[in-house]
C-alpha cells in the first residue's frame, strides 16, 4: 500500500514597509536580526514546511529575508512575492495579502498547495516548533485551521463607559472569584502562527473556519510588537528566550580543523637555519583529545606545506592533509570516504581561503580575530583568538565546559 503523498505546506510572511506605530517595524533588529528574518529562520527550520513566501512592498525588507534563507542555505525554498499597493496599506487585511502570495506561488511554481500558513514577524519569539504545530494539525490531524495559543488565566474587565453600565467582568462575575484551578481554562491568541486548508481558505477568505485546532505554546514567548515599548521589551528578553546560536554535538558528525591562524596565533618563528617554528595552545591540545575519545571524526586541513603542521598532527593523533590548494574539493572528497555529510561538518577557519569550506560545512566557525568577511560568513565565532585556546573553546561547546565524554554504557554503582 502506497503512503500517503506529502503535503504542499506554504509559510506566508506578509512584511509591508509602512508601520506607524515602529517606522520600519519589520526591518527592527531583535537578537541583532530583523524581525522578518527572525520569522523566515523559524519558518524554514519547521520540518512541515515546504516554502516559505515573503509578500512585501519594500525591497530592503526582501533583501532581509532572502539573507536569512542565504545563511540557512536554504535560497531556494524562499520565494518574495512584491506585494501591490491596494493591499499594502494601513487597512489592509493579512488576509487579502496571503491569498495573493498564494495565488502567485500556485502560478509560478504550477503546484497545488494543500495547507497556507501565515506567520507574522511581529511575534518575534514565534519558534519552528509552533509552526510546525499548526501545520501538523491541518496537514495530518484532520483541522481546517490551527492558531497557536497561551493559557489565560487572568480576569478580564471590561469599561461600559456609559453610567448604568458601569465596570463588567467579561470573564468572570463580580460577586464570584473562584480560584485559577476552579476556574475554566482560557487560552489568549498570540498571534504568533496559523495554518490554514488552502481550499477551504480560497472559499472562506478567512483565517478561521471549520475546526480549528489550539497549539499551545510557551505563554513566556508571547508578545506582539505593536509600539517602541513592545520592541524595547522584546530585545531585553532576547537573550533569555533566543535559542543558543551554538552547536552541540547532537549538530555535527565531524570536526575539520584550519591549523595556521586557527590552532596558532598566525606568527611564525624561523630560527638562523631558517627553520620555522609555532606557538600552540595547550588547552587546544586537550579539547581536540577529548573529541577524539567522544568518538568525533576530526581532520586538520591546511594549505601550507610544513613540516611543522604534520608533527602537531601527529601529537594530536589526528589526520592531516596539508599542502593543498582547494581545500573544499579536499574537504568533500574526505567527507564522500567517510559517508559523512557536509552540512554535518564544523569547520573552523581564519582567513579568506577558508570562504570555500564555509560553503560547503553546515557549521563554519570561525576564530575571535579572524578575516572580517570569515566573520561575517561564520555561524558561530569563538570568544577566544586561534593560538590562545580557541579550539578548546569549540569542544566546550559540544561537549560541555568540563569536555566530558557522552557515556555509552551504563553506570555501575560501587560499594
Amino acid at each position: 500500500m502506497q503512503p500517503p503523498p506529502t503535503p504542499t505546506v506554504v509559510a506566508v510572511i506578509p512584511a509591508r514597509g509602512g508601520s506607524k506605530g515602529v517606522p520600519a517595524k519589520n526591518l527592527a533588529e531583535v537578537g541583532g536580526v530583523p524581525l522578518v528574518a527572525r520569522a523566515v529562520r523559524a519558518a524554514l527550520g519547521a520540518p512541515e514546511v515546504t516554502d516559505v513566501v515573503v509578500t512585501t512592498d519594500d525591497g530592503a525588507i526582501a533583501e532581509a529575508a532572502r539573507t536569512a534563507a542565504a545563511d540557512l542555505r536554504a535560497g531556494h525554498r524562499l520565494h518574495c512575492v512584491e506585494r501591490p499597493a491596494a493591499i499594502a496599506g494601513d487597512t489592509a487585511t493579512s488576509e487579502a495579502a496571503v491569498l495573493h502570495a498564494l495565488d502567485v506561488y500556485e502560478a509560478e511554481r504550477a503546484r497545488t498547495v494543500d495547507v497556507v500558513l501565515l506567520v507574522q514577524c511581529t511575534s518575534p519569539f514565534v519558534s519552528r516548533e509552533d509552526i510546525d504545530g499548526v501545520a501538523r494539525a491541518v496537514a495530518h490531524e484532520g483541522a481546517d485551521t490551527a492558531v497557536t495559543v497561551a493559557p489565560f488565566h487572568g480576569f478580564v474587565w471590561r469599561d461600559g463607559h456609559a453610567v448604568e453600565e458601569g465596570t463588567y467582568g467579561v470573564n468572570h462575575d463580580k460577586s464570584v472569584r473562584p480560584r485559577r484551578q476552579d476556574r475554566p481554562q482560557d487560552h489568549l491568541e498570540t498571534g504568533a502562527a496559523y495554518a490554514m486548508d488552502a481550499a477551504g481558505f480560497r472559499t472562506h477568505r478567512h483565517r478561521f473556519f471549520g475546526h480549528t485546532a489550539l497549539v499551545r505554546t510557551d505563554p513566556a514567548r508571547v508578545l506582539e510588537i505593536d509600539d517602541p515599548h513592545d520592541l524595547a521589551r522584546a530585545r531585553a528578553l532576547a537573550p533569555l528566550l533566543d535559542p543558543s546560536p551554538l552547536p552541540s554535538l547532537a549538530d555535527v558528525d565531524a570536526v575539520v580543523l584550519d591549523f595556521d591562524g586557527t590552532q596558532t596565533d598566525d606568527r611564525v618563528m624561523i630560527d638562523s637555519d631558517g627553520r620555522e617554528t609555532v606557538a600552540v595552545h595547550r588547552g587546544d591540545g586537550l579539547g581536540i583529545a577529548a573529541l577524539r575519545k567522544a568518538g568525533v571524526p576530526l581532520l586538520i586541513l591546511s594549505t601550507e606545506q610544513n613540516p611543522v603542521v604534520a608533527a602537531r598532527a601527529r601529537k594530536l593523533q589526528v589526520p592531516v592533509l596539508h599542502g593543498i590548494d582547494r581545500k573544499d574539493e579536499a574537504l568533500k572528497r574526505w567527507c564522500d570516504e567517510h559517508t559523512i555529510a557536509p552540512e554535518r561538518v564544523l569547520y573552523v577557519g581564519n582567513d579568506v581561503n577558508d570562504l570555500p569550506c564555509f560553503s560547503l560545512a553546515g557549521w563554519p566557525v570561525a576564530v575571535a580575530g579572524a578575516h572580517d568577511s570569515v566573520r561575517a560568513a561564520a555561524r558561530a565565532v569563538t570568544t577566544t583568538p586561534g593560538g590562545y585556546g580557541a579550539i578548546r573553546e569549540i569542544a566546550a561547546w559540544l561537549l560541555g565546559p568540563t569536555l566530558t565524554i557522552p557515556s555509552t554504557t551504563p553506570t555501575v554503582p560501587t560499594t
